[in-house]
C-alpha cells in the first residue's frame, strides 16, 4: 500500500458485503446495484472461476509452444490476421491492440456506465474460456472496488468484435497507460493506480484482446437503461391512476375482467397496478345509471359524464404493458449476454482446441434496445398525451386552464398568470426527442475495418440512444407528476387514494404547490430524481400494502 490513503480504501473495502462473479450468475440487477449503490459491494472472483481461468491458460500455453498460428495471438487482429508473428513478440502485439484502438471520441460516458462495464468484462471473462490470467481480472475489479475508472468516450463503437474502442480504455488503465478517474478526478492510470497500492499488469498474449473484445459496453449502457425503464412502467401507472382520479374519470376501465379478455402479462400487470393505486375501487360503472335513466319525449338526453375516457386514460395498461412485456425479454437476453464468454478466440479446454467465432456480435443488446427505446417512447407520448388532459380546459372536468391558482375575478393577480402552460410545451418537446431517437440503429450496419467486419451490429449506439430515450421518459414523467399534484390541489386531495396520496404527499416534500407562476426548472430535476431512485414506488407500495 502506498500511504494513508491505500489503508483507508483497504479498510473501507474490509467492511463492505461481497458480490462474487463466477460468469454465470450475475444478474441486470446485481450490475445496477455493483454500479450505482452509495455502499456498493465489493466484487470478487469466486475461486471455481479460478480454477476454469488456469485450465485455458494452460491450453493457450501448449498451442503458442506448438507454433500453432492462433487469432490475436500469434498473428495480427482483424483483416490482419494471415500475418504470423513468433510467440515471442505475443506480449508487444497487445501493447499495440490497445495503443492502435485508443481513439474513441465524445463525452465520457456515466460513471455508473463505466462502473458496470467493468463488472460485465469481468464476469464473461471469469467464465474460463478466454485465456486471461486472475490476477488481471482481480486487478481490474480492485479498479472498481478503489474508485480507479477509465473516462470512456462513449462514440466509436460499431458493436461487432465488440466494443474494441471504448473497451481499450479499460485495458490502458489496467496496464497503467493513458488516463484514469480516480474519486472523480483524472489523472495519470499509473499514478491513479499507485495512489490505492495497486501495480499495473503487463499482459501477456491474448490478453489485451480478451479485455477488448466483447459487448461489455453496449450491456453496461443497457443494464442501466433497462433498470431505468423498469422504475418508468411504475411511474405511468402511478401517472394513469392519477390522472384519473383528478380528471374524475371511470376506475372500472382497469377492471380485471376486461384484461382477462386479452391476457398479455404485462397489460395485465399494469391493470393490476392501476387498480391497486386507485384504492381497489367497488366493481361498478358509473355509467350504468346514466344508461338507465329515462329519456326525453325526442328519445334522446344529454349525459352529464361521458360513458368512457379517451384512449390515453382508458388504454394506458395496453401503452405501459409493452413496456412491461419488453423488458422481461430484453432483461432475459442481457442476462445471456452479460453471462457470456463474447470474445475471439475462445479455448475449448476439453477438446483441446482454439475456437475461433463470432460471440463478440451484439445483436441480441441491439435488437433489445431498440425495443426498449420503441416501448419507452410510446409511454412518454401517453403520459404527455395526458397531460394535455389535464392542463386544458375543454378536458379537464372544471380543472383551472393550465391549472392556474384559483383567483377572484377582482384579484390583481386574475388573468396574470399561465400556471403549467410553459410546462407542456417542454413536456411536449421532450416527447418528440424521444420519439426521434427511436430509429432502430440496427438498422444501419457499415462495413468496416478493411471489409473483415463487413456486417456489424450497431448495439452498442442503439443502447445509448435507449439510455437518452429512458432519460427523457423520466423527464416527460416528472412534468406529469408535478401537473397531476398541482390538479389534485384543485381537485381536492380528498379524490386521491391511500397509494396516490403518499406518492402526491413525496412530490410536495421536493415541490410546493403552485400559488402563481414561479421557474420549475428544478422542481422538474427533483421529481425526476424521485422516479430514478425508486422512492416514488416505494411510498405508494409502503401505502397500498398498509
Amino acid at each position: 500500500m502506498h500511504g494513508s490513503t491505500a489503508a483507508q480504501a483497504a479498510q473501507s473495502d474490509a467492511r463492505k458485503t461481497e458480490l462474487t462473479i463466477d460468469g454465470h450468475t450475475l444478474t441486470v440487477g446485481d450490475v445496477v446495484s455493483a454500479a450505482r449503490a452509495k455502499d456498493a459491494p465489493r466484487v470478487a472472483l469466486s475461486e471455481d472461476t479460478v480454477r476454469r481461468m488456469l485450465m485455458s491458460i494452460e491450453l493457450k500455453g501448449q498451442v503458442i509452444e506448438a507454433g500453432v498460428p492462433v487469432y490475436g495471438v500469434t498473428s495480427g487482429f482483424g483483416d490482419s490476421n494471415t500475418r504470423q508473428i513468433s510467440g515471442k513478440k505475443a506480449e508487444d502485439l497487445q501493447k499495440n491492440l490497445i495503443r492502435f484502438l485508443s481513439c474513441g471520441i465524445g463525452p465520457t460516458a456515466p460513471e455508473d456506465v463505466i462502473r458496470a462495464t467493468m463488472i460485465i468484462r469481468a464476469n464473461c471473462l471469469a467464465r474460463g474460456y478466454s485465456a486471461v490470467r486472475p490476477e488481471v481480472v482481480e486487478l481490474l475489479l480492485e479498479c472498481l472496488n478503489r474508485d480507479v475508472l477509465p473516462p470512456i468516450p462513449e462514440r466509436g463503437s460499431v458493436g461487432a468484435s465488440g466494443d474494441l474502442v471504448p473497451l481499450s480504455y479499460i485495458a490502458s488503465v489496467v496496464t497503467g497507460t493513458g488516463r484514469a478517474l480516480h474519486e472523480g478526478v483524472e489523472k495519470p492510470s499509473a499514478e491513479a493506480l499507485a495512489a490505492v497500492g495497486l501495480e499495473p499488469a503487463v499482459l501477456e498474449a491474448k490478453e489485451g484482446l480478451a479485455l477488448v473484445n466483447g459487448t461489455s459496453f453496449m450491456s453496461g449502457f443497457a443494464a442501466t437503461a433497462l433498470h431505468d425503464a423498469g422504475e418508468l412502467a411504475f411511474t405511468a401507472d402511478l401517472c394513469t391512476a392519477l390522472a384519473s382520479q383528478v380528471l374524475q374519470g371511470n376506475p372500472m376501465h382497469f377492471a380485471p375482467f376486461i384484461f382477462d379478455q386479452k391476457p398479455h402479462s404485462g397489460t395485465r400487470r399494469s391493470a393490476h397496478t392501476i387498480r391497486e393505486l386507485l384504492g381497489d375501487p367497488e366493481d361498478r360503472d358509473p355509467g350504468v345509471a346514466q344508461r338507465d335513466a329515462s329519456l326525453s319525449e325526442a328519445g334522446f338526453r344529454e349525459l352529464e359524464e361521458p360513458i368512457q375516457d379517451r384512449y390515453s386514460i382508458r388504454c394506458a395498461p395496453h401503452v405501459t404493458g409493452v413496456l412491461r412485456d419488453t423488458l422481461d425479454w430484453a432483461v432475459n437476453w442481457v442476462d445471456i449476454e452479460i453471462n457470456s464468454s463474447n470474445d475471439n478466440p475462445l479455448f475449448d479446454v476439453e477438446a483441446g482446441v482454439v475456437r475461433n467465432g463470432g460471440n463478440f456480435y451484439g445483436g441480441h443488446v441491439g435488437q433489445a434496445m431498440d425495443a426498449l427505446k420503441t416501448a419507452a417512447a410510446s409511454v412518454a407520448d401517453l403520459l404527455d398525451r395526458q397531460l394535455e388532459l389535464v392542463v386544458d380546459e375543454k378536458f379537464n372536468n372544471g380543472l383551472t386552464p393550465n391549472l392556474i391558482p384559483r383567483f377572484e375575478e377582482d384579484s390583481w393577480d386574475a388573468g396574470m398568470h399561465h400556471g403549467f402552460k410553459g410546462m407542456q410545451i417542454a413536456a411536449s418537446g421532450l416527447t418528440a426527442e424521444a420519439l426521434k431517437n427511436t430509429m432502430p440503429a440496427t438498422s444501419f450496419s457499415r462495413s468496416t475495418e478493411a471489409h473483415n467486419q463487413d456486417k456489424v451490429s450497431m448495439a452498442t449506439i442503439a443502447a445509448r440512444d435507449a439510455r437518452t430515450v429512458v432519460e427523457l421518459v423520466r423527464q416527460v414523467a416528472a412534468i406529469h407528476l408535478l401537473a397531476l399534484a398541482q390538479a389534485a390541489d384543485l381537485r381536492g386531495v380528498e379524490v386521491l387514494s391511500a397509494p396516490t396520496k403518499a406518492a402526491y404527499d413525496l412530490v410536495r416534500s421536493v415541490s410546493p404547490t403552485l400559488e402563481g407562476d414561479r421557474p420549475l426548472e428544478f422542481d422538474i430535476q427533483r421529481v425526476a430524481a424521485l422516479i430514478a431512485s425508486g422512492a416514488l414506488r416505494s411510498a405508494a407500495e409502503a401505502a397500498t400494502a398498509a
